[in-house]
């Protein structure tokens, strides 16, 4: 399962956002869904400017919620 990240004193500065585009154009070459399950809350609004929508949440017991997420393919 692939990941990206970004350490926090480079955050703000383009690079997830560069690391998504390039993660999602695969995507698209290949025409698959990309999946992803949200940790932080204040990370949707960026997943949802790259095309994922919110499909549910999972809490379990006492857990952190965690949001899922998907985004269709798009035509290259």
């Amino acid at each position: 399962m692939p990941q990206i990240g970004v350490e926090p004193n480079a955050q703000g500065k383009g690079i997830g956002a560069a690391l998504m585009r390039h993660a999602l154009a695969r995507c698209d070459q290949e025409r698959t869904l990309a999946y992803l399950e949200a940790s932080k809350p204040q990370n949707i609004p960026f997943y949802q400017r790259h095309g994922f929508k919110v499909i549910g949440e999972i809490q379990v017991g006492s857990a952190p919620l965690v949001t899922p997420m998907l985004r269709e393919p798009r035509r290259p």
